[in-house]
Order: structure tokens, then C-alpha cells, then sequence
């Protein structure tokens, strides 16, 4: 084996401490990648792959960006769910002896990116910590460390509910041990697309203490650690914006499973998976990036502290009627820059003079800010600005330190305002006194030579110099002119007066860019202890501008304020408050609903394209927009604070774990059945439809009577079992309701109204002839239709399922009919002939019918 360079030994010592990871090797003006990382990276970011020492037998892959635009090739790859390991010189390679020395100064991961391009402003982006613990239970810590956000929460009901806590959930980024079952690695890996990343050694450091000083469980203790350990490792910078974990009591929010988040289109749409088309497409009118990302966490966690959803709707109420005084605050809180995010830029080292500035002018905003609050009449609304507090000191310092428009650049000076430090303004003097004596000489020159094109330049390379053209060479007098450089029109030259002025001149600019840069550290360094301050800040204009969007789409949309009651849910013309803004104005059509202790379960029936979905899924958004504290689409609403929604709605492979339709549905409706209590709301779509008729009909029963004895859920069950319809005869919480359609000329017309009763039709072929099927297959889908309806239908089953746990695998059980033994087939026909099916419950029909089966094969 060829031996290595003691370059690319080091190269390799340093790769050895990161595989997962791309490492950028600092070489000169280039990051160069070597090996498996440069044939990799090639390909993911399209660039051209070369050789390293390409005469040797064993050429080495190679790959390079340069360093001034290495942070676009960074977010590529993060982008991809890579990571990156950024090596630089740590030594100056002019003092150095041998190889420059070189370190790993930051390793930036999906979960720990800090660049603003680099993020979407309006949602988090949490880096998390997995933890398993011996008694079954789990510990997720969530951090996002661009705003210094931290909460924890403890999963004591298994792995299915932390895989639905953190589904929907913006995580790019799982740190996890090693020691993790694979099959859990994987379900991480590819249900929830994340990066999984590892810290196995876990220690708490006394650093640690201020940060989790709330937290009274080793668990929690051991899980948080883990995160930080994590972070600690990988970005080996001060970490000071980091904010006191807050624990996330689970049983303080609802429950909103993934499937809810997913069918409800809280926060992105089913088929785009964008933000357009969903719920937070629709309320997000703040205005601030932070005022967004605190919406979106309100969104995923509803409350159900009735007090609390009290306070927010009393300042959404305010706002509401201030609309001109809101007029003035949503245009002021338009000047307020993401506080969080630059705090976060500040404590990591990474902020610059332009992101200070935007720092003064968001803080000079506080008292105007105030001052509109104080303006509104309500008692809640003053409370929240009796809370804003202007901190003065750090404005006075921005003001009186920074220029208004600095450069990009913090390492090449005009950065710092004339007048702030003393020892800056002499060497500006003398920087600027000697330009201008430059300039004067320039004028004495041309006028004792007669050389009017002479000029006085400069340049990094070789610094002052009086350049003169060929032609006027021979103007020049003998002896004080010392040739610096030749071209080819002209001669460059240097004078030992112009000599000692350039080294005054070149000291003062030198030490002036070091001292700028300096003190904007020192600067930086000052505003870090105010962090907790900007944070609090943060918190209440985030809280202060999702409010204000509540009260702003409630105006513009004709939203209400809900009441909120015991046990009665009563919503009059109630709307769909997304599908609504996508129809012409006016045409969507409004919808009552009630439901009670007396008649919690409302069984629909309809057409498909009637509006059975909508009905179902716009109940669970009022709701969800009531418990977070927004007015809602209604004329009037009575509502119920639930615990959890569970929906199964909508028709869709599962694909990554490879179910269908029918055993996704299963399962949607087994959690629900499981985990729902008389507090929830459950809302089930057409179960059953994924099987044959009677194997659907069956379920779909089972399913209602189940809820209907043994969970007393509020439920909508819709279905195109119109045979399920008589089960209000025995079931007394049940109520019928359809969706109005009417049959004109031929042809059906949807009427979306919500009526008392069953449906009377389905209409399923006027839906087919609505989508263009041949006519043809429609005339034949008529007579088919009209044969089958002249035989018996089948029926629902009479009796009840009794109270236990609901299955739905067949268990033996001995029928209660009688043994049905025959001595040939014609007496298996004539004991089928018998059997009254429709008094029988499946589990008997299907025991009989083995029974049958079995005696015929003999």
C-alpha cells in the first residue's frame, strides 16, 4: 500500500473522527474532500470530480468548492440530510513547522443549521433527543437551536405514541443510542424522513444546571443531557441563547394522533404537502416570521384549559373590535425582525453589524408597540403591554456604536460610528489626514515635472506608487524617483517621502479594521447578556401578533366567538373554513349540527360528492380553532372542550409500510376504538368499503355499536350502507342525518344541506355519469343496479355486541343454533335453505357457513 503524505494522514486521522459526515478540508482558498467523500459529493452537488496526484498507480478522488461560496454547497447537502464536518486552519501557516495544523470547528447537521437561507422562517426546525428507558417509557427533548427553544416530554403509553408525537412535527434531526432496536431505527428513518444521529456517552455537566432546573426526574435529567451533550460536541461554540427547558404536560393539550394532523390538514395538505390549502394556510396572518412559528406550535397543541382558551379569545375579542387601532399595530410589528433568531445569531457567534441594526429598529418599535396596546379598552389587552419591556440601554448602544447601513463584512471595517472609541478615531485621522496629503502630493508632482497624466495609485500587491507613462519618462528628474514596477505603457515608482507616509497610513488602516473588529465583539459580547431579556421579548410580540391574526381573519372571514359548554355541542351554519375560501364568495353552503349526551352519534348517509367529508372534517376544525383561542366559521357555537379527535377519513395506501387501503383504515379505526374516552370526538369516513359488502356492513355495525355502549365518544360515522340506518331503532344515542341531493331531469342535484333522516339513495351511478364514464357502461350500470335492487337486500343485524374488547380476528365460539351435520349435499341444501341469515350475528353466520363448507368437501 502506497504511504500517504503527512497532508493527507492528517486528512485522514481527522475523517476517521466523523464518517458520517462530509468533510470540508481546508486548502487554501478551496474546501477539498478526498475519497469516498469526493466521489459522493461530486454527484450530489453536480460538480466536477479530479484526481489527487494523478501519476501514482493509485490516483486519490477528489473534489472541491470554494470557501467563499461553501455555504451554498452546505445547504445542498443538509438539505439532502447530509452532514457536514467544516475543517480549518487553526494555526498561521507562516509560523507553522510542517503540516498546518487543522480542527473540525463545526459540525453542521440538518437538525443544527444556524444560516437564516439556510431555514424556513416560518416553522421551527428541532433537532430532538430520543431516550428508552427500562420501565417502557420514552423521554423526547426537542431543541431548535436557531431560536434557543427546549421542551421535553414524557411518552409513558408505548412506541406508537411516540412515533405520533413527533410525526408533523418540523424534526430534521433524531439523536438516538445506538443501542436502539433496528426495527425502531427504521421506523424513524422511514416514517418520519429524519437524519438519525447518535450519543451514546451521556453526561451532565454543571452547565447544564440553570437550564433544567424544573426538571425533578433522572429520566428527563438523562434524556436532556443527551441533547446537549449532542450539541455541545458538534458546534464547539458558546451556546449561551439556550433557554430553561420547558416541560410539555401532555395532558394539558389535545391529542391530535397522526392521522388526525395528516386527514385534518392542520398544517399541510395531503397532496402537495404544502401549507397552501391547509388550516394554517388560512389563520396565518401575522405578520412576524416568529409570530408563524408560534401559530403553527398552537396549532398542533390545542388546549384544554378552558381559562386559558378564555384569555386568548378575550384578547382576540379586543382586537377584533379595535380594527383601527389593530390596522396600527400590524403595521408596526411589520418593522419587528425575527428576535428570536437573531438572539439565537448572537449568542452563536455568527451575527453581523446589518443583523444588529435590524436588532435596534425591531427594539425601537417596543414603545410604539405599547403605546397601541394601551389604546385598546380591554383590561387583557393592557396586561399584555404592562409586559413589554423596552430596554433602552441596548438601543442607546446599537445607536451611538454602529453605523446605519454597515457592511456584510465584521473583518473589514466601516462598521463603527466616529466618535465611539477614541483610539479608533485617531487612526481614522491619520488614515484620512494622510489620503489627503497623498492627493496634495499628487498636485505638487505634476506641477514640478509638467507631467499632467502622472497619478499617485495604490494596490494591495505592492502598496503607493506614482506611475508615469513611457512618453514622459525622459520629464523626470535624476536620483529621488525609485522604480517600483515596470508596465507595458508605463514605469511605477516610489519616492522615500511618499515611502514613509505609505507605512503611516497603511499602520492606521490595518489597526483600525483589527480595533473595528474588535469592538464589534466587545459590542456583541454586551448584547449576550441581555439574550434571556430579547427572548421574553420575543415570546410576547410572537403572542401579541398570532392574536392580532386571529382577530384579523375572524373580521375578514365573518368568524364568531365560541361559547363553551358541559356536555351540548350546538354550531349553527357552520362553514369549512378552507374549503370556503377556495369556492366563489358565497357559494359554500352553511350546515347545523348538534350533538348531546341524548344523541351523541350522528350517522350520515348521502351521495359521494354531497358533502359528507366536508360536514365531518369542518366539525373538527371548529373545534380545533375554538380550544386555540380563535373565533370560529359560524353564526353561533356551543362548544365542548375534547380531549383527543380521532379521524379515519379519506382513502390511501400506506406505502412505506406497505398496507392497503382496507388495513390502514383498520388500523386508523382500531386507535381511535382504543384510545378514544367520552370526552373525544371521533369522526369515521365509509368503514367498511375496503372489503366485500357483508364484511363491511359487519364491521361498520360492529364498529358503531361499540362506540355506541361501550365509549360514549361524540361521533360521526358516515357510510354508504344505507341498511345501517335502521340501527337508530336500537341504538338510543344514535340520530340519522343525510346530505340532501335530489334527482332532476335525470340527473342528480347536490344540494350540500344537512337534513334529520336517512338518505333515501345513493346516486352512485348520476355520480359516475357526472365523471364522463362511456354512456354506454352507464346504461348497463342501470340495468344491473335495477336487477339487484329486485332481490332482498341485506339487513343489518338485530342484537348487540357485548361489552369487552373489541377484535377483529374470528374467535371459535360454539353457535347457538344447532349442528348443522348433513348426510349428503342435498341435506347441506336443504339446512342452507333453513338458516335464516339475517337473525343470525356474523360470527354465528360465518361458524355455520365453515360448517357447510366443510361437510360438503367430504
Amino acid at each position: 500500500m502506497a504511504k500517504h503524505t503527512p497532508m493527507m494522514e492528517q486528512y485522514l486521522k481527522i475523517k476517521a473522527e466523523h464518517p458520517d459526515a462530509f468533510l470540508f478540508y481546508r486548502l487554501g482558498d478551496f474546501y477539498e474532500m478526498f475519497f469516498d467523500d469526493a466521489i459522493s459529493a461530486a454527484r450530489e452537488l453536480e460538480i466536477t470530480l479530479t484526481k489527487r496526484d494523478p501519476g501514482q498507480k493509485e490516483p486519490i478522488p477528489m473534489c472541491g468548492v470554494p470557501y467563499h461560496a461553501a455555504e451554498n454547497y452546505i445547504q445542498i447537502l443538509i438539505e439532502k440530510g447530509y452532514k457536514v464536518a467544516v475543517c480549518e486552519q487553526v494555526e498561521d501557516p507562516k509560523t507553522s513547522k510542517g503540516v498546518v495544523k487543522r480542527e473540525v470547528v463545526q459540525l453542521v447537521t440538518p437538525g443544527t443549521v444556524m444560516e437564516s437561507k439556510m431555514l424556513n422562517e416560518g416553522e421551527n426546525n428541532y433537532i430532538v433527543s430520543l431516550s428508552h428507558f427500562s420501565d417502557g417509557s420514552y423521554v423526547i427533548v426537542y431543541n431548535d437551536l436557531s431560536t434557543g427553544e427546549n421542551r421535553i416530554a414524557l411518552i409513558t403509553n408505548g412506541w406508537n405514541a411516540v412515533i405520533h408525537e413527533l410525526y408533523n412535527q418540523p424534526v430534521s434531526e433524531i439523536v438516538i443510542s445506538s443501542n436502539l432496536p433496528e426495527d425502531l431505527k427504521e421506523q424513524l428513518r422511514d416514517r418520519l424522513q429524519v437524519t438519525l444521529s447518535y450519543q451514546d456517552d451521556v453526561k451532565f455537566n454543571a452547565e447544564f444546571r440553570m437550564l433544567s432546573e424544573n426538571l425533578n426526574d433522572e429520566r428527563l435529567m438523562k434524556a436532556f443531557s443527551r441533547l446537549l451533550n449532542y450539541i455541545q460536541h458538534t458546534q464547539k461554540r458558546s451556546l449561551d441563547h439556550l433557554q430553561q427547558v420547558e416541560v410539555i404536560e401532555l395532558d394539558h393539550y389535545m391529542s391530535l394522533d397522526m392521522y388526525s394532523k395528516r386527514n385534518l390538514e392542520l398544517t399541510e395538505t395531503i397532496l402537495k404537502k404544502g401549507k397552501h390549502g391547509s388550516l394554517l394556510w388560512v389563520l396565518d396572518r401575522s405578520v412576524t416570521a416568529m409570530g408563524s412559528r408560534m401559530l403553527k406550535k398552537w396549532l398542533e397543541r390545542p388546549l384544554l384549559n378552558q381559562k386559558h382558551i378564555e384569555e386568548r379569545l378575550e384578547i382576540v375579542e379586543g382586537f377584533y373590535q379595535g380594527f383601527m387601532e389593530r390596522d396600527t399595530l400590524r403595521d408596526i410589528l411589520k418593522s419587528v425582525y425575527d428576535l428570536e433568531r437573531l438572539a439565537g445569531r448572537i449568542a452563536f457567534g455568527n451575527v453581523n453589524a446589518r443583523d444588529l441594526i435590524q436588532l435596534k429598529q425591531s427594539l425601537q418599535k417596543i414603545p410604539e408597540l405599547k403605546s397601541t396596546l394601551d389604546q385598546f379598552p380591554h383590561e387583557e389587552i393592557k396586561a399584555v403591554a404592562d409586559n413589554l419591556v423596552y430596554p433602552e440601554h441596548l438601543v442607546d448602544l446599537l445607536h451611538s456604536s454602529l453605523v446605519d447601513n454597515p457592511p456584510i463584512s465584521v473583518k473589514e471595517g466601516s462598521l463603527i460610528k466616529d466618535g465611539y472609541n477614541e483610539q479608533l478615531d485617531t487612526y481614522r485621522y491619520a488614515s484620512r489626514n494622510g489620503k489627503n496629503w497623498i492627493a496634495q502630493l499628487e498636485q505638487k508632482e505634476k506641477q514640478e515635472t509638467q507631467i499632467k497624466s502622472l497619478k499617485i495609485g495604490y494596490n494591495r500587491v505592492f502598496g503607493y506608487y506614482i506611475e508615469v507613462t513611457k512618453a514622459n519618462l525622459h520629464l523626470l528628474p535624476e536620483g529621488r524617483y525609485e522604480r517600483k514596477q515596470t508596465l507595458t505603457n508605463a514605469e511605477r515608482y516610489i519616492t522615500p517621502e511618499l515611502k514613509e507616509k505609505e507605512q503611516l497610513i497603511l499602520d492606521a488602516e490595518e489597526q483600525s479594521v483589527e480595533l473595528e473588529y474588535n469592538l464589534f465583539i466587545e459590542i456583541r459580547e454586551q448584547i449576550k447578556e441581555d439574550i434571556p431579556r430579547l427572548q421574553y421579548l420575543a415570546d410576547m410580540v410572537s403572542t401579541i401578533d398570532v392574536l392580532q391574526a386571529f382577530a384579523t381573519v375572524s373580521e375578514a372571514n365573518n368568524y364568531k366567538r365560541p361559547q363553551f359548554g358541559k356536555n351540548h355541542l350546538t354550531i349553527t351554519s357552520g362553514r369549512h373554513p378552507v374549503i370556503e375560501q377556495v369556492m366563489k364568495e358565497g357559494s359554500f353552503v352553511p350546515n347545523d349540527i348538534s350533538l348531546n349526551d341524548n344523541k351523541n352519534i350522528l350517522l350520515i348517509t348521502g351521495p359521494n360528492m354531497s358533502g359528507k367529508s366536508t360536514y365531518m372534517r369542518q366539525l373538527a376544525l371548529t373545534v380545533i380553532m375554538g380550544q386555540i383561542g380563535c373565533f370560529v366559521p359560524s353564526d353561533e357555537a356551543e362548544l365542548i372542550i375534547f380531549d383527543q379527535i380521532f379521524t379515519r377519513i379519506g382513502a390511501a395506501d400506506d406505502l412505506v409500510s406497505g398496507q392497503s387501503t382496507f388495513m390502514v383504515e383498520m388500523l386508523e379505526a382500531n386507535h381511535a376504538i382504543a384510545n378514544a374516552t367520552d370526552r373525544s370526538l371521533i369522526l369515521l369516513d365509509e368503514i367498511g368499503r375496503g372489503t366485500s359488502t357483508y364484511d363491511g356492513m359487519a364491521l361498520a355495525q360492529s364498529i358503531v355499536e361499540y362506540i355506541h355502549n361501550n365509549i360514549q365518544a361524540k361521533t360521526l360515522f358516515s357510510t354508504h350502507y344505507h341498511e345501517l340506518t335502521t340501527l337508530e331503532e336500537s341504538l338510543s344515542n344514535l340520530k340519522n342525518i343525510h346530505v340532501r341531493a335530489e334527482e332532476h331531469e335525470g340527473s342528480v342535484v347536490f344540494l350540500h344541506q344537512i337534513k334529520d333522516g336517512a338518505a333515501d339513495e345513493s346516486y352512485g351511478i348520476h355520480v359516475a355519469k357526472l365523471a364522463d364514464l362511456p354512456e354506454p357502461l352507464i346504461e348497463r350500470a342501470s340495468s344491473i343496479l335495477e336487477e339487484l335492487e329486485s332481490n332482498d337486500k341485506p339487513k343489518p343485524i338485530t342484537g348487540k355486541i357485548e361489552s369487552g374488547q373489541l377484535s377483529f380476528f374470528v374467535e371459535e365460539k360454539k353457535s347457538a343454533k344447532r349442528e348443522v351435520i348433513p348426510e349428503s349435499n342435498e341435506k347441506v341444501i336443504d339446512d342452507l335453505k333453513e338458516l335464516n341469515l339475517f337473525e343470525m350475528t356474523p360470527l354465528e353466520a360465518m361458524n355455520a357457513l365453515y360448517k357447510l363448507q366443510k361437510n360438503v368437501k367430504k
